[in-house]
């Protein structure tokens, strides 16, 4: 079933490689290559975080999945947002024509990775910790993974070998 799915969708947490992953791996499997944070700024004109300064956390959350049921293409890597997961119908969406690869990486590896986390746009609670929304999404990357691929301690070339293996490719 897998195997008739086009698009190869990236799901996980800031800082688990999805936009870096997913431009080499469109490169190195002949797809075009989309980042759905971009589609989301594009559309409201501003930066993530500006949407969740100015209205809030759930609306981000609201907006990312109003873009995500618009995606309709196919042969793609798509490199979704970190909180796409919460979207049942954006994941089901997706998953119609794409096999979803969770990039898991350890918090403390995410940690080291982003310096940002204050500023980056992030659908989160003000009060929410970055390991707490971790714990709260991790769950749910989980759920809608076709695959799950270890990030941690791994090139980004490297993460997209292990990802063509685990498709089946070389």
């Amino acid at each position: 079933m897998l195997k008739d799915k086009s698009n190869i969708v990236l799901i996980g947490m800031p800082g688990s490689g999805k936009s870096t992953v997913g431009i080499i791996l469109a490169k190195m499997t002949a797809r075009n290559f989309i980042d759905t944070d971009i589609l989301i700024q594009l559309r409201e004109e501003r930066p993530l975080q500006d949407i969740v300064n100015t209205d809030g956390p759930m609306t981000l959350r609201k907006v990312e999945e109003e873009v995500l049921l618009t995606v309709a293409c196919r042969n793609h890597v798509i490199a979704t947002g970190g909180s796409a997961a919460y979207s049942h119908a954006a994941m089901s969406h997706l998953k119609k024509d794409g096999i979803v690869i969770f990039l898991h990486a350890e918090l403390e590896t995410l940690k080291a990775r982003i310096h940002n986390y204050e500023t980056r746009g992030l659908a989160k609670r003000p009060e929410q910790s970055f390991a707490d929304l971790f714990d709260e999404r991790r769950a749910l990357y989980q759920q809608y993974a076709d695959i799950i691929i270890e990030s941690d301690d791994l090139t980004q070339e490297r993460v997209c070998l292990d990802i063509m293996h685990a498709l089946g490719r070389r």
